[in-house]
């Protein structure tokens, strides 16, 4: 703000970094975003493609009680079918077509298919839900730490709820700096060896795990019984 003075207009973050990895906000840093912005003017947009419905039924918003101007929603609204969103402060909104001069529409707004599942998946949110999902990415994320200390290997898992990163690096991943230090040669021989054997985790060491309400006990033990093989592999 203060090398752009007058010059910025918004700023957009994700909440809860989930594309470099799993990355909660540390505390006061939400808070101060929302101050700095209220005190330049400069709206507020959280990116909750990720977060949106999986971290609450509010979003990252409801958990950390900030308000943002606007929000990003992505498939989770589609129940995983190609579909975006967004909304916020009425005075914003009122600035779209057709109530005011802004235009936005989209060859796939309102697709009946996603819109059907959509509104299937987002009736069957429920605290019960949130409560099973949380548990489940806690038996993952102690899990895969236990692999790893087993075996030796250098890692740092990150959680929030359903969404789940194990880092290989030994330091604490707070921040985009950190989560570079991680060992992506070791975290491609961890999804070969994960994969060998029934599993596939994401492909890149900087995405996000993430739990779905199919999933079960048996398939977080299952899982974590493939980590324990595969992080010994690394340690050969």
């Amino acid at each position: 703000m203060a090398a752009h003075d007058g010059q910025v207009a918004a700023v957009i973050v994700e909440p809860i970094a989930g594309n470099m990895g799993v990355v909660p906000p540390r505390d006061g840093f939400l808070e101060g975003l929302r101050a700095l912005c209220d005190r330049e003017g400069v709206l507020l947009i959280f990116d909750e493609v990720i977060s949106g419905f999986r971290a609450a039924a509010g979003g990252a918003q409801q958990v950390f009680a900030i308000r943002p101007d606007l929000t990003c929603l992505g498939k989770i609204i589609g129940g995983g079918l190609p579909v975006g969103a967004y909304g916020g402060r009425a005075e914003i909104m009122e600035l779209v077509a057709p109530a005011g001069p802004v235009y936005q529409a989209g060859t796939l707004s309102g697709n009946p298919l996603a819109m059907t599942a959509g509104l299937w998946s987002l009736m069957e949110l429920s605290a019960k839900l949130y409560r099973h999902l949380a548990k489940l990415g806690a038996s993952l994320a102690s899990g895969l730490a236990d692999a790893a200390r087993s075996a030796r290997v250098p890692l740092q898992v990150n959680a929030f709820g359903s969404l789940v990163t194990p880092f290989f690096t030994s330091q604490p991943v707070r921040d985009y700096e950190s989560a570079l230090t991680s060992d992506t040669g070791a975290y491609g021989t961890f999804f070969r060896g994960m994969l060998a054997r029934g599993i596939y985790p994401p492909p890149s060491q900087f995405e996000a795990w993430f739990i779905s309400g199919a999933h079960t006990e048996r398939d977080i033990d299952r899982t974590v019984k493939a980590a324990q093989a595969a992080m010994k592999e690394i340690s050969k």
